[in-house]
C-alpha cells in the first residue's frame, strides 16, 4: 500500500472510530471497573466493544497480531502482540504467566485449535470467558433455533483451512470447547448477521449504498427469507453489560425477523432521488444465478448463515437487555462510513451483484 493510500485508509478508520467514540460519550461509569482482555479488538466488533468499555471506565488490554493500527485508541488501551496460533512465533507468549483479568472477550477464535490453546492458557486467570460464536453453528434442523438446538458436527480431523463450508463447523467446535472448559464461567453469544458502520463484509452495505443511488433497484427475490440482524452498536455494548453482570450461558443475538419489503422501505430515504424496488420471482434469480447479499435462498449457496426457513429465537438475549435499532439507523450510519472509505476500497466491494446483472434481471422482467 502506498503512503498516500495508507494515510487515506487510516483517515477513514479514524473517522469511523471517532464516530463510535462519540456514540458512547456521556455513558455512565460502571460501579465496579473491570480488567478486560480482548482477543482481537481492531476489526469490526472490537472498536465498538473497546470504546464502550472505556466509556464505562473499564481497563482494556488487546491481544492481536498488530496487523491493524491499534494506535487509533491512543494510550487508552494496553496492546499485547502475538498470534492465536501457538505454532507461529511469538504465539501466545504475551498471555503466559500469572497475570489475571476479570474477563476475556474472544472475537478472533475461528480455528478450534486456536480457541482451545487460548482458553486453556487463560484458565484460572480470567473470571469469565466470553466467546463470540455464530448462529451459523446451528445444524438448522429446527424450524426455530433456540440456544438448546443442535450444533453442527466438527470439521474433519486436522482441517484448518477456513472456508465458507468449514467456518460454521469450526465455530461450532470452538463454541463447544469454551463451554466444556469453562462451564458456568463461559458466556457464549451466537449472533446472526452483524451489521453497521465498520462492517468489512460489505453485505448490508450493499443495500444501503444501492438504495442511496436511487432509480430502479432489484431487491431480494420474492420468496426471500425475512432478515434477522443485529447492529454492532447494539451488540457490542451489550456484550460488555453481560460481563459487568457476570452473566453465564448461551445467547442468540438475533433480532426478530423483518420482511424485506420493510427493510427496503426503511432504506428508501437514503436516496435523494426516487427509488423503485423490484422483487423478482425466484425462478428468474435461479435461472440467472445472481446472488444478493444477505438473501436466502441463494442460487449458489453463497450465504453463509442461511438455514432456509429457520428462525433464530433471540428472546433470551432480549430478556437480558439486548435491544435492536431500526434498519433505517443502521443503513444511514453504514452509508456514512462507506462513503468515508478510500475510492480503492469502495471499488473492491465484495459479493455485490454488478450493474450488468441487475440490468439482466430487469430485462428478463421486461422492466426499464
Amino acid at each position: 500500500m502506498t503512503t498516500r493510500r495508507r494515510m487515506l485508509a487510516l483517515s477513514a478508520a479514524t473517522l469511523a472510530l471517532s464516530g463510535t467514540r462519540a456514540l458512547f460519550a456521556g455513558t455512565a461509569r460502571a460501579t465496579r471497573p473491570l480488567d478486560l482482555l480482548v482477543l482481537g479488538g481492531t476489526g469490526f466488533l472490537g472498536p465498538h466493544q473497546v470504546e464502550y468499555a472505556l466509556a464505562r471506565g473499564h481497563r482494556v488490554t488487546l491481544f492481536n497480531r498488530g496487523h491493524k493500527d491499534a494506535s487509533l485508541y491512543g494510550d487508552r488501551v494496553e496492546v499485547l502482540t502475538g498470534d492465536r496460533d501457538a505454532r507461529t512465533p511469538p504465539g501466545l507468549t504475551a498471555l503466559a504467566g500469572t497475570r489475571r483479568w476479570d474477563a476475556v472477550i474472544d472475537n478472533s477464535g475461528y480455528l478450534p485449535r486456536h480457541v482451545a490453546d487460548s482458553a486453556a492458557l487463560l484458565k484460572g486467570r480470567v473470571g469469565r470467558y466470553l466467546f463470540v460464536s455464530t448462529v451459523a453453528a446451528y445444524q438448522g434442523t429446527d424450524p426455530v433455533c433456540t440456544e438448546s438446538s443442535p450444533l453442527r458436527p466438527p470439521a474433519a480431523a486436522g482441517e484448518e483451512q477456513l472456508t465458507a463450508q468449514s467456518y460454521p463447523l469450526m465455530k461450532a467446535e470452538g463454541d463447544r470447547i469454551v463451554r466444556a472448559l469453562y462451564g458456568a464461567a463461559a458466556t457464549v453469544v451466537r449472533p446472526t448477521y452483524v451489521i453497521g458502520p465498520g462492517d468489512e463484509t460489505d453485505r448490508f452495505t450493499y443495500w444501503a449504498a444501492r438504495s442511496a443511488q436511487g432509480g430502479t433497484v432489484v431487491g431480494p427475490r420474492a420468496d426471500a427469507v425475512d432478515l434477522q440482524t443485529v447492529d454492532a452498536r447494539d451488540l457490542c455494548p451489550w456484550l460488555i453489560t453481560l460481563l459487568e453482570e457476570d452473566a453465564s450461558g448461551i445467547f442468540n443475538a438475533a433480532a426478530p425477523p423483518v420482511p424485506w419489503d420493510r427493510v427496503l422501505e426503511e432504506l428508501r430515504p437514503l436516496s435523494a432521488t426516487p427509488v423503485r424496488f423490484v422483487r423478482p420471482p425466484a425462478a428468474v434469480i435461479e435461472e440467472l444465478k445472481v446472488d444478493f447479499p444477505l438473501v436466502s435462498p441463494s442460487p449458489t449457496g453463497h450465504e453463509l448463515f442461511a438455514h432456509p426457513r429457520t428462525v433464530f429465537d433471540g428472546s433470551l438475549a432480549q430478556r437480558h437487555g439486548l435491544s435492536y435499532r431500526r434498519h433505517a439507523d443502521s443503513g444511514s450510519a453504514t452509508l456514512a462510513w462507506w462513503r468515508a472509505q478510500t475510492p480503492e476500497r469502495r471499488a473492491a466491494a465484495r459479493y455485490w451483484p454488478t450493474a450488468e446483472q441487475e440490468r439482466a434481471i430487469l430485462a428478463r422482467l421486461a422492466l426499464p
